[in-house]
């Protein structure tokens, strides 16, 4: 069961083309879907840290870049809220300049 939830996250897979040595898709989401509502997950990333560090063998590397990183949208240049900037007045360039 773990071995076919480690397999699908790494190859990025969709869950219905999970190989068949791992036996029924559905079986498997179903229960990484339990495992993840009844906190086993938590459980065993916390026991796994905690023998590391008293192991003495934890160390964090945390890295990002803009593949899986993604800004909100309105990180992107959104209006800020209050008033819009009023816009100049613009001649057409085939017209006389108005004074």
């Amino acid at each position: 069961m773990i071995d076919a939830i480690a397999y699908k996250f790494q190859t990025g897979t969709q869950w219905v083309h999970l190989p068949e040595r791992y036996g029924n898709w559905r079986g498997v989401y179903n229960r990484l879907r339990m495992w993840a509502i009844d906190g086993t997950w938590e459980r065993v990333f916390t026991a796994l840290v905690a023998q590391a560090d008293a192991d003495e063998d934890l160390a964090w590397t945390v890295s990002g870049d803009s593949t899986i990183v993604r800004a909100h949208q309105h990180a992107a240049g959104a209006r800020k809220k209050g008033p819009r900037p009023a816009n100049l007045a613009t001649t057409p360039s085939a017209g006389p300049a108005a004074d």
